[in-house]
């Protein structure tokens, strides 16, 4: 059955083909998480249970940067001290059935991305719709890269500093194994959402609910959410805020500069329109 044109499709046949791109994104989704049930052992092993071990890259750099700089750190500290262990009888089960999940949403990201542009490009102008493969690298780029950064970055120096944080020596870091997990996703899917910044500002453009002079005019009150959202995603100390805060403020630099070539791009195009009277 061929395709309406959307300009002869009604709110329900908008609706229903909503409905399909949301079941093939699902379907993706748990196809790639069945993937990654079966190798469960292998992601908690290699990836999700990584930073607990001193070995884990980042540690080894901050513990390598210490000693460069001749300061005492936990970084370069033999084991972490914490436990992790599992408090009920469906934990570990819930555990990697959520994780798979969660795998599943990550890896099939840029098909995510994919299907929601198929629905959406179809209310665009021609010219729009020709850089949808590059929105869709782009995203899927930036989200990854976030992703990473939460991984890596985020995640070790949270891990690190909670785990050493003490109140008493009579008290043990006994963690249970979804507050460990819940870390990890937290940290990870938070700094891919934030990395998908540029984006959210290039369609906020388009509309003109943003404009580059409101980006410039609030960006002292933007570094005030940026400090907020660091403080929230990472422990509170003060370098760990710093290092999240800097790629988040330079993605809003980014924004803005995303913002003024939308904008001129839209005067050249409403110059082109006007016809001399």
């Amino acid at each position: 059955m061929a395709k309406k044109d959307i300009n002869e499709m009604s709110f329900l046949d908008h609706l229903e083909d909503l409905r399909w791109h949301l079941i093939r994104i699902c379907t993706a989704i748990i196809i790639v998480a069945t993937l990654a049930f079966i190798f469960s052992r292998i992601i908690f092993e290699d990836i999700i249970f990584a930073p607990l071990h001193m070995s884990f890259p980042t540690y080894h750099f901050l513990c390598e940067a210490a000693n460069y700089l001749g300061v005492n750190t936990t970084f370069c500290a033999e084991e972490m001290p914490m436990i992790i262990q599992n408090r009920t009888m469906a934990g570990q089960f819930s555990a990697d059935i959520w994780t798979s999940i969660l795998a599943g949403f990550v890896i099939s990201f840029p098909y995510v991305i994919y299907q929601l542009w198929k629905f959406i490009s179809p209310g665009l102008h021609e010219t729009e719709r020709k850089h949808s493969r590059g929105f869709i690298i782009i995203s899927s780029l930036l989200f990854f890269m976030g992703v990473l950064f939460g991984y890596y970055i985020v995640t070790p120096l949270s891990l690190n500093f909670l785990a050493n944080y003490s109140i008493s020596d009579i008290v043990d870091n006994q963690i249970d194994i979804s507050s460990y997990i819940a870390l990890v996703r937290s940290s990870a899917l938070a700094s891919g959402l934030i990395f998908e910044l540029p984006i959210i500002i290039y369609f906020l453009t388009k509309i003109g609910l943003v404009t580059p002079e409101v980006l410039k005019k609030y960006r002292k009150y933007a570094l005030v959410i940026v400090l907020i959202l660091s403080a929230i995603i990472t422990p509170p100390d003060i370098a760990s805020q710093v290092i999240v805060a800097i790629p988040i403020l330079i993605l809003y630099q980014v924004s803005i500069y995303i913002s003024k070539i939308v904008v001129r791009n839209q005067k050249r195009k409403e110059k082109k329109h006007v016809r001399p009277s």
